[in-house]
């Protein structure tokens, strides 16, 4: 039954010679690239600017964006399998590939007026800069209608007031996407989508987080004080911000979901690895059932999160309604990245407890993954919504 669901949406998981292509450079770049002293910048909390700088020069911060904008072109399968192959080894540099291309890329792109294209999406989609996505504040995290950012109407400008939190590629990023409410009368109706430069007076960088994962990443508070926004940087009509945010989330979560089916397939194969090499009791502790079992579930388990990865990511290439899709990869992939890395460190017993075996490292990794881009609470309502749609 469940095969013929497939057929009648027209779903083919073959993957085409391009696709694995995309594939096997994300993970020649990430064995070569990203794995080469990740341990001292996961200590260190050092952010990977010579390593994003390789990857916006490979196209992989601006995968999907038209050629016409110095993107790829290629489509969100493509995107996904770079994403798993990347997060295998490195979630920090993964999350800030997720950002740029799924949610600022991808919202100026759809959204955004021609000018604005020209001027900011060539900058992203080549890497020159990089871009962030601020919805978050200390008091509105899931309920992204409550937004406390303003942003007061002057006529040929908007005067933004504010913090904003939780924000990956918070100090690093040139471009900033900024949700703040115009009319509150209007409740989310009120809301605007704000194209912000760093350096424009009044827009500071606050502290940087102190993270138990993702150490790597750039997660910073970003204070806003009478910030003059032209009009021309607003995306879309008065009023569309809320809007523009949701719909962006939406594809933002299929970039997750592959972040966090990475992260559980690379412990599987540390772990799988590992097995074949630790010997207990006189044989590899492959040769045990109990970790036969262990990993015949985490195989089965991540390739299910894997199908439904790619389901969402060929639902939204066809410009087939992915809402319900992207949030059932992401809420079942984030569950078993967490399941899956707790399962690896248990199967390196000691050895999974110490840094230099990776795998403690997944596991404090993918926690986020079950956090960010909407609570694994909010893809339950999400998925709850969309049944009786």
């Amino acid at each position: 039954m469940a095969t013929a669901s497939l057929e009648l949406q027209g779903l083919n998981f073959n993957l085409s010679e391009e696709h694995l292509a995309v594939q096997e450079a994300a993970r020649d770049f990430a064995q070569n690239e990203l794995l080469p002293g990740i341990v001292e910048r996961d200590n260190e909390a050092r952010f990977p600017a010579e390593q994003i700088k390789k990857m916006g020069e490979l196209g992989f911060l601006g995968m999907m964006v038209s050629p016409d904008y110095g993107g790829g072109g290629m489509d969100t399968v493509s995107y996904v399998l770079a994403m798993e192959e990347i997060s295998k080894i490195d979630a920090s540099a993964s999350v800030v590939m997720s950002v740029n291309n799924s949610l600022v890329c991808y919202g100026l792109e759809a959204y955004g007026t021609e000018e604005q294209k020209q001027k900011y999406l060539t900058r992203l989609a080549t890497g020159e800069t990089i871009g962030a996505f601020c919805l978050s504040e200390p008091e509105a995290g899931s309920d992204a209608t409550s937004q406390a950012t303003t942003a007061e109407d002057k006529g040929d400008y908007y005067l933004v007031n504010g913090t904003k939190n939780w924000i990956t590629n918070g100090n690093s990023s040139g471009i900033c996407l900024v949700i703040a409410q115009t009319n509150r009368e209007k409740k989310h109706r009120g809301i605007n989508c704000l194209i912000v430069e760093k350096g424009m007076p009044g827009f500071v960088v606050g502290k940087k987080e102190d993270k138990m994962g993702i150490r790597a990443s750039d997660t910073h508070s970003l204070l806003f004080t009478d910030v003059k926004i032209p009009k021309q940087n607003r995306i879309g009509e008065d009023g569309f911000g809320f809007k523009f945010a949701m719909s962006t989330l939406n594809g933002g979560r299929i970039g997750i979901a592959a972040q966090a089916l990475g992260i559980a397939a690379g412990a599987y194969e540390l772990a799988l690895k590992y097995s074949q090499e630790r010997k207990s009791f006189g044989k590899q502790i492959f040769e045990h059932q109990a970790i036969q079992f262990k990993l015949a579930e985490m195989a089965t388990k991540i390739e299910a999160a894997r199908l439904l990865v790619y389901k969402a990511a060929r639902l939204k290439d066809e410009h087939k309604d992915y809402v319900q899709a992207a949030a059932m990869a992401k809420l079942f992939a984030s569950e078993i990245a967490m399941w899956a890395t707790t399962e690896a460190v248990q199967i390196h017993g000691g050895y999974g407890y110490v840094k230099e075996f990776h795998v403690e490292r997944l596991m404090r990794d993918a926690k986020i993954t079950q956090i960010y881009e909407g609570t694994s609470e909010i893809q339950k309502l999400v998925i709850a919504r969309e049944l009786i749609r």
